[in-house]
Parts: C-alpha cells; sequence; structure tokens
C-alpha cells in the first residue's frame, strides 16, 4: 500500500475507499472539473519547466517524464548522488515498509550545507500581497524576507514537501536546512516554507492515513466540501440519508462538534434546544438547527422574517463576469432592464486571456454602464447594478483596473472602488443570505430554479465553462464558434436568473416560503 502525499488532507473515509476498492476507482468516470484542474496544473509546469531549462541549459538534469517509476527513480538518485546542481522532475524511491510515494518538480542542491531542497511547482496562489513571507528567486536558491508579500496558506504544499523531504533523508539526500519551496501561479518567485513547523504534523498525519489505507482504523462516512468531486459520494450520500446523519445539514468539523454533544441524526439536531454549543467552529447555530428542521418538512428555502425586500430601481442593469482560471476576464455579460424591456449586451474578448484586447472588453463595458449610470441620473430616475457573489466581479474590476491602468476608457481603481462601495452595487447572493435560511446552498444553480428560473443548457456550470473557454477560443486546436455562442448563452442566463429571483424576491417569495416559526 502506496500512499501520495494527496491523501494527508483528503477525506479519511475516501483514503479507506481508494484503497479498498482500486478497481472500482479506476473505472469511475473522470470528474469534468478535476480533470479541467489536473490540465491546468500540467500545463503551469510545463511552462516553468522551459522558462527555466531555457535560462539555464546547462544546469539541469531533466528526469525523463515516461517510462516505469522504478527506472526514474533510480535516475533521480544517480543525478543526486552526481552532485547535480538542479533536477527537474525528481521521483524518488517507493517505500513499500513504510508506505510511501513521492515527486516533486524540482530539486535544489543545498550548496553550502549539503543534500537537496525540494521545490514544487502549483497551479494556485501561494502568496498574496503585504509582507512577512520569505522568498527566492526562481534560478538561484538565495532566500529572503519580502517585503511585499505574505503566505497564503496551503497545507496540501507543506504536506507534499515535507513527504518529499521525509524521503529525501531516507537516501541522506536532505539538505539540513529544513526547508522546502512552492512556484505558484505567476511564477515569479519560489514561496519558502519552513518544514521544521510541520513535519510533526505530517508524521501524525501519515500515520493516521497509511493506517486507515491498510485497513488498521475504520473510517464512516460524513459529509465535507470534498464530497463535491468525490467519485464515493452518491454511495456515501444515500448512507448518510438513510441514518439521517447529521453531516448532511451541518457539514465538517460542525458535525464533529454535533457528534461531540452526543447529537448524530438530523432529528436530534432539529430538536435541540438552549444555547449553541461553546465551541461552536462557525455561521449560525440557529441557521444550522432551522436546516435541520427544513431538510425534515422537505423545504428548499426559510424565510427569517415576514417580509421580503431587496433594493430595486428605475434603471437595472444585471451583471455577470466570465474569467478563466487566474488568467483573464474575457465576458462582462449585462442585462439592462427598464420599464419592463430588458437587453442583453455583452462585452467580449475572443483572444484567449490574458490578452491586452481584456482591457478593450473592460473599457467598452465599464464606460457603458456608467454611461447608463449617468443617463438615469440625469432624468432623474434612480439605478441599480446587481450580481450573485459579488467577490468574482469586485476582484476582477479591480484587477482588470490595475493591470491595464492609463489605456483608453479603463477606470481607475478609485474609481470602481466608488462605485462598488457604494449603494448602487448590489448583491443579489448577500440579499438571499440576508432573509432566508439555504439548506442546500445559496449558490445561483440553487436559488434561482426556486423562482422558476431554468438554465437552456443543462449542462451549464462554471466548471463546464472552462472547458467551453478552451474551445472556443481555441487552446487545443480551432476554435469553435458553437462554444462561443454556448458560452454567450449561459451567461445571458446568470443575468437572467438574477433579474428573475430579484423580481420573484419582490412579488412572491413572502407568499411561498415558510417562515421558521411555521416548521
Amino acid at each position: 500500500m502506496l500512499l501520495e502525499p494527496g491523501a494527508l488532507t483528503r477525506c479519511r473515509h475516501r483514503v479507506h475507499l481508494d484503497a479498498t476498492y482500486p478497481e472500482l476507482l479506476a473505472s469511475a468516470p473522470a470528474n469534468t472539473g478535476v480533470k479541467q484542474r489536473q490540465d491546468a496544473a500540467a500545463a503551469q509546469r510545463e511552462a516553468v519547466r522551459v522558462r527555466l531549462m531555457e535560462a539555464e541549459p546547462d544546469d539541469w538534469v531533466r528526469i525523463a517524464p515516461d517510462g516505469p517509476a522504478g527506472q526514474r527513480a533510480r535516475d533521480t538518485l544517480e543525478a543526486c548522488r552526481a552532485g547535480a546542481e538542479k533536477v527537474w522532475g525528481a521521483v524518488l524511491p517507493a517505500e513499500r515498509d513504510t508506505g510511501r510515494r513521492g515527486r516533486v518538480e524540482i530539486l535544489f542542491r543545498d550548496a553550502d550545507r549539503g543534500g537537496y531542497i525540494p521545490v514544487i511547482v502549483v497551479n494556485h496562489k501561494v502568496t498574496d500581497p503585504g509582507s512577512g513571507a520569505t522568498t527566492s528567486g526562481l534560478l538561484e536558491w538565495q532566500p529572503t524576507l519580502d517585503p511585499k508579500r505574505k503566505v497564503r496558506a496551503q497545507l496540501r504544499d507543506q504536506m507534499r514537501l515535507a513527504q518529499v523531504y521525509r524521503m529525501l533523508e531516507r537516501h541522506d539526500l536532505a539538505s539540513p536546512a529544513l526547508v522546502g519551496g512552492a512556484i505558484g501561479y505567476g511564477a515569479d518567485v519560489v514561496l519558502v516554507h519552513d518544514l521544521s513547523t510541520v513535519l510533526a504534523d505530517y508524521d501524525e498525519r501519515f500515520a493516521d492515513r497509511i493506517a486507515v489505507a491498510r485497513g488498521e482504523l475504520a473510517t464512516v462516512p460524513s459529509q465535507i466540501g470534498e464530497c463535491r468531486s468525490c467519485p464515493w459520494w452518491s454511495g456515501c450520500r444515500q448512507t448518510l440519508e438513510e441514518t439521517r446523519d447529521v453531516s448532511l445539514v451541518a457539514t465538517g468539523s460542525r458535525a464533529d462538534v454535533l457528534r461531540g454533544h452526543g447529537v448524530t441524526t438530523i432529528d436530534q439536531l432539529a430538536a435541540w434546544e438552549g444555547d449553541a454549543p461553546e465551541e461552536w467552529p462557525h455561521n449560525s447555530f440557529r441557521d444550522t438547527v432551522v436546516t435541520a428542521k427544513a431538510w425534515l418538512a422537505g423545504a428548499p428555502l426559510v424565510r427569517r422574517r415576514n417580509t421580503v425586500t431587496v433594493t430595486r430601481a428605475d434603471v437595472e442593469v444585471d451583471v455577470d463576469m466570465e474569467s478563466y482560471q487566474e488568467h483573464g476576464a474575457y465576458l462582462w455579460g449585462t442585462l439592462l432592464n427598464v420599464a419592463g424591456t430588458s437587453v442583453y449586451r455583452p462585452f467580449v474578448s475572443w483572444d484567449p486571456v490574458p490578452t491586452v484586447d481584456e482591457a478593450r472588453s473592460f473599457a467598452e463595458f465599464w464606460t457603458w454602464l456608467m454611461a447608463e449610470r449617468a443617463g438615469a441620473a440625469a432624468v432623474g430616475k434612480t439605478f441599480a447594478a446587481y450580481c450573485y457573489s459579488r467577490s468574482a466581479e469586485d476582484k476582477w474590476l479591480l484587477d482588470s483596473a490595475r493591470r491595464f491602468a492609463g489605456l483608453d476608457g479603463v477606470p481607475t481603481v478609485e474609481e470602481i472602488r466608488e462605485f462598488i462601495d457604494g449603494p448602487q452595487w448590489v448583491d443579489i447572493y448577500q440579499a438571499v443570505g440576508d432573509q432566508f435560511v439555504c439548506p442546500n446552498g445559496k449558490g445561483l444553480k440553487k436559488i434561482a430554479p426556486i423562482a422558476g428560473f431554468q438554465w437552456r443548457d443543462a449542462e451549464a456550470s462554471g466548471e463546464a465553462s472552462m472547458s467551453w473557454y478552451r474551445e472556443a477560443v481555441g487552446y487545443d486546436g480551432e476554435p469553435d464558434p458553437a462554444q462561443r455562442q454556448r458560452l454567450l448563452e449561459y451567461n445571458e442566463d446568470d443575468v437572467i436568473a438574477t433579474k428573475v429571483l430579484r423580481e420573484w424576491m419582490t412579488d412572491r417569495a413572502a407568499l411561498e416560503i415558510p417562515l421558521e416559526s411555521e416548521l
């Protein structure tokens, strides 16, 4: 039984199922979102490899990316024992006794202390603006305190580095510096991780997960965030529903707290009286009890108060942005609603992001939006622009203003801030959360159907749109006009869904959705 380090941050029950039924796991259909992330990560690794090896071709030993793992491991050890400065694509010998299996994109030789420093290449952010992180340049290992970056916590990265470090130790190839590194999205620096602070946690986690995989520790299903993309979820959900398990309405650590108080079923939670547990981790405990009651009653939403209100205006604009990973925002979709008439207008760039053509589409969107705002004010009409879960729109509004500062029509960060911090930028997601308890989640795809809206495309989702976009712009071949139209229709449906939901909240929600006291 061999474990990759990814198992250390994975659901324990999934580790058990993966190890016990490998044939079923191998035959399970691939999750589209997981496959997209894997492909994007592979592309990131290859881009970094080409960049680094072209910059210093004589400093690198590349381990062949294909062939038997055993041979690649022997080639890695041979390169290290020959004193290679930098190794790309390192594979370490599988440890049949401990159960460890590991590989790492880069091994840097520690010229001062001896041994090697492991560095991984990942496709997520490893730092944020701030201070306090230790970083190094990409080509030379020279860690320094970074005044412009702070660490973005990524436990999975730390566990992967710790596993590789333990495997290097076995062959006397680990640097005594007890550090590792991560090259993240943007690939501008190496984030330095102090492994001395994580090895104890790693050892404990690995001991637990290998015991689970070997059948030495029992596990049971419990719903967590990971379940959404887990190949075993349908079977686990059936088990949880049959037992009315409390994790169906209180996921993750909340279920653990409740079980510690003897509450294992939804029925027991719905009957709870008194104060919340002192160690309740997050979210409203009252909402969690109401969610349990709603689950038993089959209610998709529960009203918090008698009336339901949402900001309305004479001129209303629904906004939905589409982005591709962290590369850029390629589409700003709008729905202008005036006097009962709605018109969809997209502002789009079909050049593969990142591209300067984003600046054009973004500037055109912003100029149009501000013109509608000013036009409403000029004739004494009220104005509001709506989105659903503003974090993504806010991020790309601000990022686009920063990236394209000074180009024609691009607003300043201050102009963006003035708008999104004001009352005319309305988040319907927040309005839903303020006025309803949502047993099945607050996502637009969950809530809009309750208001009577359905998407034209049965496969419509954020993850699906990533694949459509790749085909639309020709990442993997010729651009596909049909996928461009599919993305535009998906975006149009999203802004229409927000409009329908807002109107339903105004006109019918109070009549159709029960109050907490009515459950």
